[in-house]
């Protein structure tokens, strides 16, 4: 079940405050955390260096060592593992991303050395000002630079084998050194339960007051107990339940405590309908976002573009995205139906940003994909909208070669028609003028048709404004695959 978590301030009312300007809780949190920071830290360190770990031993070595009881030792243990487990995992991710740059490199390297050597075998031939098919990297010369483009090619491998030969270094030193961990400071960290009353032994919160068990290393000070007028957690869908466990994080951010509990959202009425009654597609792109309804019949009801802002700073664009998701979720509610968009992942093309151009690895590293798709969800299950996410193979294709000329469409709502009609598992067949000029067989998916279709435009000087254009695509199909030599035998 997936989890939601509020997070509030912690009140500081002033006849509460000491001559330190804390109050008695912040007092009390101040000196756990640093129990609390020792304690994860040794977890951590014997997490990382231990083959195997036994969770009831080592709960009862901190209660005896730290002077904490159980269920402050599990906080301590759960928070150690995460801490611990996400090290592990981002060694692992740090180690596939270097891995796919350096495999980026080593073929860039590769097939700029056999054009340098291509066009050196083409310059050595006799009759090479004869040659039909010309050169695949003719030689030129700079007169700004004074120098030739095969000269700057050469130190472009040069400085490529360099850095390839950094990161093969570099890896190799991921392998092998120790992982190490951090652990932040001034955080407390209590796991919640089901069985107990209000969803945690130690921390309990009735809708307004939290009341906190003091552990036995700190009664001497503060009591049994602490407690502080917390409050409620003011949300517009509001789906904390009274019941259920709820986990309690307390750290200090900008010289303040705050308070974050962790819970299993109670559910929300459902709005969207079945995806067969029909759906909202959505193809994000750097400027904008085209959406299209489509109805249950497969057709195109209502369309449009929600225009977004490149460059702006991560808070105004987190707002931007936010009102962008609003905007959807107000026509998903109005057309009662789930939104659909496309599992897009980009680590692998953002491995290979140093081989393509500044402008494209700018327009890549802009698009805020992981966030809105993230911020979408958020949005959609407190309103009680579904989100799907489908294949994205050939989605801007079909889009242009089917719809765009058909409603005049741009190319974002053309691609968001296609995605809807994919959420709906409605088939785009390619058009028939089309398949007469490409190689069928007989059990293969329609998705090998544009995959074909897709090669052959590719290969072609067709750029995308030219589509719209385009009116009769089984001629041009035609006269492509016959200059590939892939047109389809006559039987």
């Amino acid at each position: 079940m997936p989890t939601l978590t509020y997070v509030k301030g912690l009140p500081t009312p002033r006849e509460e405050l000491n001559s330190l300007g804390l109050t008695k809780f912040e007092m009390f949190l101040t000196a756990y955390s640093s129990v609390f920071h020792k304690a994860a830290c040794e977890t951590a360190n014997y997490l990382l260096a231990a083959n195997s770990f036994n969770n009831s031993s080592w709960n009862t070595h901190l209660q005896k060592t730290y002077g904490i009881s159980k269920r402050h030792a599990n906080g301590v243990i759960s928070l150690a593992q995460g801490a611990v487990n996400a090290s592990k995992e981002h060694r692992k991710l740090h180690i596939k991303t270097l891995e796919g740059k350096l495999k980026s490199l080593n073929s860039w390297i590769t097939k700029s050395e056999k054009k340098l050597s291509d066009s050196a075998k083409f310059y050595a031939k006799n009759n090479w000002h004869n040659s039909k098919t010309g050169c695949r990297f003719p030689l030129s010369c700079s007169l700004k630079f004074r120098n030739t483009n095969w000269n700057n090619l050469r130190f472009e491998i040069h400085n490529k084998k360099r850095r390839a030969y950094k990161l093969a270094k570099q890896i190799e030193t991921l392998k092998t050194s120790p992982i190490q961990t951090i652990i932040p400071r001034n955080q407390v960290f209590i796991i919640g339960s089901k069985d107990e009353k209000f969803g945690n032994q130690v921390c309990q919160w009735d809708g307004n007051t939290l009341k906190f068990r003091v552990p036995a290393c700190l009664e001497s000070k503060f009591g049994k107990y602490v407690q502080t007028t917390l409050g409620n957690f003011n949300r517009l869908h509001y789906r904390l339940p009274e019941d259920g466990a709820k986990t309690w994080h307390f750290f200090r951010k900008h010289n303040k405590w705050n308070a974050a509990v962790q819970f299993t959202p109670k559910p929300v009425e459902r709005v969207s309908k079945h995806s067969a009654y029909g759906c909202i597609g959505i193809d994000m792109n750097p400027s904008s976002i085209g959406w299209a309804y489509v109805d249950k019949d497969g057709n195109l009801k209502s369309h449009g573009q929600i225009p977004l802002q490149m460059g702006l700073p991560s808070g105004k664009q987190d707002a931007q995205i936010v009102e962008a998701c609003l905007r959807l979720a107000r026509l998903a509610k109005t057309f009662a139906c789930p939104i659909v968009c496309e599992e897009l992942d980009f680590s692998t093309k953002k491995e290979q940003l140093g081989e393509r151009g500044r402008k494209y690895a700018r327009m890549l590293s802009g698009w805020a994909y992981s966030r809105f798709y993230q911020l979408l969800d958020s949005i959609g299950s407190n309103r009680g909208i579904y989100l799907m996410k489908v294949n994205p193979a050939y989605t801007s294709l079909i889009g242009m070669v089917k719809y765009a000329r058909q409603y005049g469409l741009p190319s974002d709502c053309a691609a968001a028609i296609a995605i809807a009609r994919r959420g709906m598992r409605l088939t785009e067949n390619i058009p028939s003028s089309i398949t007469a000029y490409l190689s069928v067989k007989d059990g293969k998916h329609v998705w090998s048709l544009w995959n074909q279709l897709n090669r052959l435009i590719k290969k072609s000087s067709i750029k995308r404004h030219d589509f719209y254009a385009i009116s009769n695509w089984g001629s041009l199909v035609k006269r492509l695959s016959e200059e590939s030599g892939t047109s389809k035998p006559r039987r």
